[in-house]
């Protein structure tokens, strides 16, 4: 079981050292100048989808596009939650049921009251 979590451990310190290493690769690089360095005002300019941005580039928008991507994430994570259980199904019997059962309830409850507040309309 140790040899499990080593196996993790060594993991997750590959994890940290990987984006780091690229980190200080580039500002190795930087100091030793092989790494351009030639600020421009359209380098520092917003762009977005090919159009140049018209007015301030830190607009606003409406809430409802937040809460829809939450809504669709919360769904999303329930199927891969449901994903394990289904594969198993056969090992877990009735108490894995059971328990998808009430997780999937409570997902409903949720998907109701964000039905009846009109939360899934698009604006």
């Amino acid at each position: 079981m140790l040899e499990a979590y080593g196996r993790v451990g060594f993991l997750l310190i590959l994890a940290v050292l990987f984006p780091l290493a690229a980190i200080l690769g580039s500002f190795a690089f930087g100091l030793i100048k092989l790494r351009p360095h030639k600020p421009d005002q359209v380098k520092a300019d917003t762009y977005e989808c090919g159009m140049t941005t018209v007015g301030h580039a830190w607009g606003q928008f409406n809430f409802r596009y937040y809460l829809f991507a939450l809504i669709f994430v919360v769904f999303d994570v329930e199927v891969v939650f449901l994903y394990p259980w289904a594969v198993a199904f056969r090992q877990v019997k009735l108490f894995g049921f059971v328990e998808a059962v009430i997780f999937m309830l409570i997902l409903v409850v949720g998907y109701a009251y964000a039905w009846r507040k009109k939360a899934l309309e698009w604006p």
